[in-house]
């Protein structure tokens, strides 16, 4: 069995259940893989808990489901503490850094990513304000550092997006990508053309099922599909981009009356993002597009999300994911975390 020391930035949702999955998959990592996992610091934003020898996951998940920080952890909990100094002070070979999205300015996930990359140690996250920032450079110092850099989970939650293109398209070369990366413009617009709905209707129906946030803009005005086009832009299709590459246009606008309209040409209205493949850069838009009924993406239902590759020599490959919560994201970082450390040789 080889034991690996990780620390976790960010016990929100995302964090929470990632540590949940964790202890259900222990013993099936250690049966399968020989892994071992200790949680030797983490982190919210209030503090920090350390120990070299291993935090209890079941005492932390208390901690955090009756409100209260990690710093609050009998004996290692230091209050006030920030991501880099945990960082500083542990003995962790990883980073799991699933902290809120900032993308302003990327931090604190940011920092921390640098943090450890250039300290030698090995990244996963599913946060996309460091990548959609910083891709290239981060990127580089990975290679530099000779560390690997995992962040399938950033890009439409569990749905293997980025694996798919990096992974089993490496000899391809890509003509097209089609996604539908957002949640909660699928949702509205979903339930726009089936029950009636209005777009105001639909919104505050996503907004009570958990899907929409209390301020929904980034999502239905394109911008949170834009910044996962642009991780697949620069990861998968090696193509350094930054928003304003991206041709934005949200669903705001989008009322029942366009929603029938398309129905009765035989199409239904999705809010598409696409990578065009125009000599040798991609044309990148995310924007409201009608399409045929029998175009896979058409017949996503409220909770899907999905993408199509077309290549040149790997023929159209779809990947459909039903995501309802957190989990199947949270699965995604597990995935990274036992595809990155098993790639390692258990070493």
């Amino acid at each position: 069995m080889s034991m690996h020391r990780f620390a976790l930035i960010g016990v929100g949702n995302i964090g929470q259940r990632f540590l949940r999955i964790l202890l259900q998959k222990q013993d099936m990592l250690n049966a399968r893989f020989g892994l071992q996992l200790s949680l030797v610091a983490v982190v919210d934003s209030a503090g920090a808990a350390l120990n070299d020898n291993g935090l209890d996951i079941n005492q932390v998940l208390r901690l955090k489901e009756a409100g209260n920080s990690v710093a609050d952890y009998p004996r290692y909990g230091k209050r006030g503490m920030t991501g880099l100094a945990a960082l500083e002070q542990s003995n962790a070979q990883l980073l799991v850094e699933l902290s809120p999205t900032n993308l302003k300015h990327g931090e604190p996930g940011l920092s921390a990513i640098t943090w450890a990359l250039e300290h030698d140690m090995d990244v996963v996250t599913a946060n996309k304000g460091p990548l959609v920032l910083a891709y290239q450079r981060l990127a580089a110092l990975a290679a530099e550092r000779k560390r690997q850099l995992l962040f399938s989970g950033a890009v439409a939650g569990g749905l293997p997006t980025v694996n798919i293109g990096c992974r089993d398209l490496i000899a391809a070369k890509i003509l097209r990508v089609e996604g539908i990366f957002n949640t909660t413009t699928n949702y509205i617009l979903v339930r726009m053309a089936e029950s009636g709905l209005s777009f105001e209707q639909a919104l505050a129906e996503a907004q009570r099922a958990g899907v929409a946030e209390a301020d929904p803009s980034l999502d239905i005005d394109g911008w949170d599909a834009a910044n996962k086009l642009i991780i697949v832009a620069n990861s998968v299709l090696g193509m350094p981009a930054t928003l304003e590459d991206v041709s934005v246009q949200g669903i705001r606008g989008i009322d029942r009356t366009q929603l029938l309209q398309a129905q009765e040409r035989g199409h239904t209205i999705k809010l598409l993002a696409t990578a065009e493949l125009a000599g040798e850069r991609y044309k990148l838009a995310v924007r409201p597009t009608e399409l045929p009924l029998d175009h896979i993406l058409a017949r996503l239902t409220k909770w899907q999300m999905g993408v199509v590759y077309t290549t040149d020599i790997n023929g159209t490959i779809t990947a459909i994911i039903e995501e309802e919560g957190t989990t199947a994201t949270a699965g995604a970082v597990l995935r990274d975390t036992v595809n990155l450390l098993t790639s390692r040789g258990n070493s």
